[in-house]
Formats: structure tokens, C-alpha cells, sequence
């Protein structure tokens, strides 16, 4: 099991809509444990293959306070969705940066568990949000997408403003080693 690196917007590669899930063989086991691994060590609640630059319908999820009860969601399918919920979400792809979005209250999703055996189920409450926030990774959309233009350009530029201060004090702290 590794960790992998997540991107960050606006990474051009968190546009890529996610492929199928063929083959349900160790390569896929693999996936699904670094995901496990890379969202519990972020540390996020949710993570779709996406967003590390894995553009296969995955999705990993633990909500549980105890870190316990991973859910792994292949080929996620939404098949209902009901009411209306205005939450506030953050993202692993736009770190620190926290939002109002309106999702559906309840919805039913069929998906294939790692073995590729079909399941349906509801989500609701904070899983639901998760869910459905992942299953927008994977057909390239991101939560900042619900946002007004304006304030997607403010997050933009102070993720980009962010990422090059710490580039700097990357290359500065390097240097003071260097003889």
C-alpha cells in the first residue's frame, strides 16, 4: 500500500471524466487500498480515484469517527436522489477552503464492491454528501463548480498564491542546507 499524491485545483487532470471498472483483479485492490491509505493519512473522509490522477469510476469513503468502516464504491451509479440539503464541504483537491453547496438529502446508488459484486444503497446525512460530492469527481466536476464564478476565481488565486509561497520556502530551506 503507498500513498498517493492528490492534485490540486485547478489541475486540468480533475476534469478528466472516469472510465469503467473492468477488471476487478489485485491492480484494483491495490487502487482501492492506497485510496484507503492516502484519504485516512490527509486526513479526508472521502476520495475518488480522480483525484490522484486515476481516471477510473472508484470511490473510498469512511465517515465513522473510529476511521473504521471504509466504504469502496465501483462503478457508482446514482439512481435517486430526494430533498434538498445545504452544506458546508471542503475538498482534498481544494485544501482549506470550505463552501455551502446544496446536495440532495437522500439518495440510492448501485455500485460494485471490490469483487465486482452489485449492490444497492441509501445514503443519507453526511455520508450522502460525501457520496454524491465523490461521484462529481468522477465525471471531472469539483465542488467549487457549484460556486459563483467570482468566488471559483478567488480560490483559484489564493490556491495558486498559496502553492507558490511554499514552493519558495521549499527551495529557500534547500538552500540554506546546501554547501
Amino acid at each position: 500500500m503507498a500513498l498517493r499524491t492528490i492534485l490540486e485545483y485547478p489541475d486540468p487532470r480533475l476534469r478528466t471524466k472516469a472510465q469503467p471498472v473492468t477488471d476487478f483483479g489485485a491492480e484494483l485492490g491495490r487502487l482501492v487500498d492506497d485510496l484507503l491509505d492516502t484519504m485516512y493519512a490527509a486526513p479526508g473522509i472521502g476520495l475518488a480515484a480522480t483525484q490522484v490522477d486515476v481516471h477510473q469510476r472508484v470511490i473510498v469513503a469512511d465517515v465513522s469517527a473510529e476511521r473504521d468502516q471504509p466504504l469502496v464504491l465501483i462503478n457508482p451509479q446514482l439512481l435517486s436522489r430526494e430533498g434538498v440539503n445545504s452544506v458546508e464541504e471542503g475538498c482534498l483537491s481544494v485544501p482549506d477552503i470550505f463552501e455551502e453547496v446544496e446536495r440532495a438529502l437522500r439518495v440510492r446508488v448501485r455500485a460494485q464492491d471490490r469483487a465486482g459484486k452489485v449492490f444497492e444503497r441509501d445514503f443519507d446525512e453526511i455520508l450522502g454528501v460525501c457520496v454524491q460530492h465523490e461521484m462529481d469527481h468522477l465525471e471531472g466536476k469539483l465542488f467549487v463548480d457549484y460556486l459563483s464564478d467570482l468566488r471559483r476565481e478567488r480560490i483559484r488565486k489564493k490556491l495558486e498564491k498559496e502553492r507558490k509561497e511554499r514552493s519558495a520556502r521549499t527551495r529557500q530551506s534547500a538552500g540554506a542546507r546546501a554547501y
